[in-house]
């Protein structure tokens, strides 16, 4: 089953323990603005599948990628502080890059992630990367060793951040 932006979310959040007010801070430094009760829909598991129509009474707010991207960069200013772009550097990602690379890009920047934690943190869920995948992963889309990150291995991702930073 494929892992909607709005698990990606939930999954983080856990993780991380964030807390609501700072999940809120997060998407306004992200230029995103959500209320408390907006939140909550956000972090509300999405039943039906992803390609769906939202049923009517389902009281749901889906992340589109977009959205999940401005919280992600908001992750990073809440993080690591406010930077100006340097010149000629573009403000959002390639079209077509897959949402979980941008998730392990944009984590590994906002938690000042070596590539050595990176590896640490998927051994901890039992999964063996090598330096070479990770850099794969990390790669431009478009350069000749980028490979497109699966659900299973940013789930995993997400699950050892769990482990690190809550010691679950």
């Amino acid at each position: 089953m494929s892992m909607t932006n709005n698990d990606i979310l939930i999954r983080l959040r856990y993780a991380l323990d964030i807390k609501d007010k700072d999940m809120i801070e997060i998407f306004k430094l992200g230029g995103v603005s959500v209320t408390r009760e907006e939140l909550s829909k956000i972090l509300t598991k999405v039943k039906a599948d992803y390609y769906d129509e939202v049923d009517e009474n389902e009281d749901v707010i889906r992340c589109n990628d977009k959205m999940l991207e401005s919280f992600l960069n908001g992750f990073i200013t809440f993080k690591r502080g406010k930077q100006e772009p340097k010149p000629f550097q573009p403000v959002l990602r390639p079209e077509k890059e897959s949402v979980n690379n941008m998730l392990l890009k944009k984590v590994k920047i906002a938690l000042s992630l070596t590539t050595e934690d990176m590896l640490d943190i998927w051994d901890s869920v039992g999964i063996r990367v090598s330096k070479g995948e990770l850099g794969a992963l990390l790669r431009k889309k478009g350069h000749k060793n980028y490979k497109e990150c699966g659900d299973k291995f940013a789930r995993n991702f997400l699950k050892g951040l769990a482990v690190r930073y809550r010691g679950v």
